[in-house]
């Protein structure tokens, strides 16, 4: 499923009388606000019976370039990993 496919269920589920562009507002505000949640002191934005998303340190580490089998520094960086909730587990 891709956004614009996200904002049609979006759409259908708010019911008939809501506009597309409504709910493309409504889905980009709650990716805004998970956005901001990250970038909190906690790092993390739980949503009970979905998951929860949070940001991790990767350190720094040796890798491989696979054209060349030469030796590379990956430098430090942070992601964010998801682990889905036990609701979500159950539904899949």
């Amino acid at each position: 499923m891709n956004k614009a496919e996200l904002v049609e269920a979006v759409q259908k589920s708010l019911g008939g009388d809501t506009s597309k562009a409504a709910a493309e507002r409504s889905v980009d505000a709650v990716i805004e606000g998970i956005k901001k949640g990250l970038k909190n002191k906690e790092k993390k934005v739980q949503l009970v019976g979905f998951g929860t998303f949070e940001v991790t340190k990767r350190k720094a580490r040796t890798g491989v370039n696979p054209r060349t089998g030469e030796k590379i520094k990956i430098a430090a960086s942070k992601t964010v990993k998801f682990k889905p909730g036990a609701g979500l587990k159950a539904s899949i």
